[in-house]
């Protein structure tokens, strides 16, 4: 008889809280049975969702979309058009050759570009600066874009999402790059100008690292995008609050900290200087939101101050 009662106990659900153990073994199955689910049918969810008017994609400039630095070859179109002296186009030269071969960004490289690039620009006609920017682009910058970014941001286009530029590099350079290849437009570093002609200084400071991330927040918001939603693209690690801020970060051509880092994060990385064959799009692990401050920076890079 206890025999029978002991089975009959056994039988019986028992009242009993759940342990962190049980939790954790609950949670594990739950999740083992849907990535079973997702396994059977062997296919990715579509990335990115056509008709999303929630979702779009930002896109780094250097070394993401582009090979090199864009204001190294702006300087390159400049020097063609006499706005500066050889020695100049000598240190233009050198900062592109290391910036090539190294594959990341040099804060002081970068700066003595930019301060080398306003001393050049300082009294010329912001109408001017956008003409030559457009035959620049077809002189050295067409032929240097990576088909296999220009690919992915296409996808998004074809799925009926805004596509923006987000580079350190002139919002004038940015705006000519983006209208060629067809995205929606840019933010970038926005040079202060006076009744149409530069001054030589930035409105506020360069949309840099977290700069970027700030300005793409602003953007969103405006936008009314759920950046949850959104893709972000980027080749250097000074990005990482950018490419933290969204649900879908990528990892481009990767210099060593952000291909590290994105391992770590389980974030998709795709490498077009080794002429592998990029994989299929696909939705990459969500990453927590990482960006840091800079506020100014989407106002710089959306206005051009005129006085």
């Amino acid at each position: 008889m206890l025999t029978g009662m002991a089975a009959l106990g056994w039988l019986t659900p028992r009242r009993r809280s759940a342990t962190a153990r049980s939790v954790l073994a609950g949670e594990a199955s739950a999740e083992a049975a849907r990535k079973s689910t997702q396994d059977v049918s062997g296919e990715e969810p579509e990335f990115p969702v056509h008709g999303d008017d929630k979702a779009a994609a930002f896109f780094d400039l250097d070394n993401t979309v582009m090979q090199g630095a864009a204001l190294f070859h702006f300087g390159r179109g400049l020097y063609k058009r006499k706005f500066f002296e050889t020695r100049d186009l000598a240190r233009f030269a050198w900062q592109q050759a290391w910036f090539r071969l190294a594959g990341v960004e040099d804060p002081e490289h970068m700066q003595d570009a930019r301060d080398s690039a306003l001393s050049i620009v300082k009294g010329h006609r912001v109408a001017e600066l956008q003409s030559i920017g457009e035959e620049i682009y077809d002189e050295y910058m067409a032929e240097r874009i990576w088909p296999g970014t220009r690919a992915l941001a296409q996808a998004h286009l074809d799925a009926g999402q805004k596509v923006w530029l987000v580079t350190a590099a002139p919002v004038e350079i940015a705006q000519v790059i983006a209208r060629r290849l067809g995205l929606t437009g840019a933010l970038g570093t926005v040079a202060e100008s006076v009744d149409g002609v530069y001054t030589g200084r930035l409105v506020g400071e360069p949309l840099h690292g977290p700069a970027k991330a700030e300005a793409v927040r602003a953007l969103a918001a405006a936008e009314g995008l759920d950046l949850s939603r959104c893709a972000a693209y980027s080749d250097s690690h000074n990005d990482i609050p950018m490419l933290s801020l969204v649900g879908h970060p990528y990892a481009i051509n990767p210099d060593a900290k952000l291909r590290k880092y994105a391992r770590e994060m389980d974030w998709r990385l795709r490498d077009y200087r080794t002429g592998r064959k990029a994989a299929k799009v696909g939705i990459p692990a969500a990453a927590g939101v990482g960006a840091v401050a800079g506020g100014t920076a989407a106002a710089i890079a959306l206005h051009r101050r005129r006085r």
